[in-house]
């Protein structure tokens, strides 16, 4: 009776469910309580009704009863007499009589449980379903996240290289026109001047101001970043290298390829002190430390593709090795070691690696 009980509790949100349905279809408005499950859910004294089951199972036991109550009725006296007489029939007959109903009533249990079993795994497949839509969702929400956080960085470097860009012009339009070399009218015998004469030389630009030029601004309020970069465009080798340098970072940005990104490899002072004595090919392989499979791809792709961007890389690569043998010239190993970690020379890794300078 105790796991009947039990049964039948379980059992009681369905069989309520199915009244109110009931209540519903015949115009009824079931009791809510103000939420949407019924009043009568919190009354325990109210009692479930019977399933289709249990009702066949109360028939077939009443029609067993009643047809051991008429054989019993209708038994000759002597013949129950003699039931009576000899204990092992009388326990024949009880057996006979009341184990029909508990089997009737043991199939109407399994019944019941099998039935409560596909209602729980349903409930649970739903469960499963429900959680499995969430994770589903969670993973949407959280892959459009991060595509818009990436969008947003793209987004913010774009606009970066962009104010960089209009800096540089702007400097640049800044600087004096180089003299026009031209024969005097009138040259005056006591101070004769040559034609090829262009005015004073500039001194060099300190190794320090010469790394911090090549590695640009930071942002746009990056006051000593622009002052160093306006004094770099005032000699003409190194004005030439910022530009093309500028100019290529700003090709490479629109593939994606960002220098602060890239991963790089150092190679020692000594083999920078060899190339800018020349040497080129194996021997120096360790400058092009930038490894990143992707990068190397797409700039690979587009110097095969695109004929602008390989007149960028190549021009980018002449003046680099026409300018960098000055500056290696007077730089110290720390020094060397700085300017190997500025935006162009990871720009000349990458490019002079595809460009086959080490093969």
């Amino acid at each position: 009776m105790t796991d009947r009980s039990e049964t039948l509790s379980r059992a009681e949100p369905t069989a309520l469910a199915t009244r109110l349905r009931t209540d519903a279809r015949h115009g009824g408005t079931p009791r809510t309580g103000g939420t949407d499950r019924p009043r009568a859910r919190t009354h325990p004294s109210r009692t479930p009704g019977l399933s289709i089951v249990e009702v066949m199972a109360l028939v077939l036991s009443l029609l067993w009863l009643g047809l051991v109550g008429w054989f019993f009725l209708t038994i000759e006296p002597e013949q129950a007499r003699v039931s009576r007489g000899d204990p092992l029939g009388f326990m024949m007959a009880i057996l006979g009589v009341f184990l029909p109903v508990a089997l009737i009533w043991v199939a109407a249990s399994a019944a019941r449980t099998a039935r409560t079993m596909r209602e729980e795994s349903a409930r649970l497949q739903g469960a499963i379903d429900a959680m499995r839509l969430s994770y589903v969702e969670q993973q949407r929400e959280g892959t459009a996240a991060l595509r818009r956080a990436v969008e947003e960085r793209i987004e913010k470097v774009s606009r970066a290289q962009a104010v960089l860009g209009a800096e540089v012009a702007a400097l640049q339009k800044e600087a004096p026109p180089a003299p026009v070399i031209a024969p005097p009218a009138r040259p005056e015998p006591s101070e004769p001047r040559l034609a090829l004469d262009t005015g004073p030389e500039i001194e060099p630009l300190p190794p320090e101001d010469f790394i911090r030029a090549l590695d640009f601004p930071a942002n746009e309020r990056d006051v000593e970043g622009f002052r160093v970069l306006r004094a770099a465009l005032e000699h003409h080798q190194t004005a030439q290298l910022v530009t093309a340098g500028q100019d290529l970072l700003t090709l490479l940005a629109q593939d994606g390829i960002y220098m602060d990104d890239l991963t790089v490899h150092r190679a020692e002072p000594a083999l920078w002190r060899a190339f800018a004595r020349g040497i080129h090919g194996p021997e120096v392989a360790a400058l092009g430390g930038i490894r990143d499979r992707s990068s190397l791809a797409l700039t690979t792709g587009r110097m095969k593709d695109d004929p602008v961007f390989r007149d960028a890389v190549h021009h980018f690569l002449r003046t680099f090795d026409r300018v960098y043998p000055t500056f290696a010239e007077r730089a110290t190993d720390a020094e060397l070691m700085r300017f190997a970690n500025t935006r162009t020379a990871r720009a000349f890794m990458l490019t002079a690696r595809v460009a086959g300078t080490f093969t």
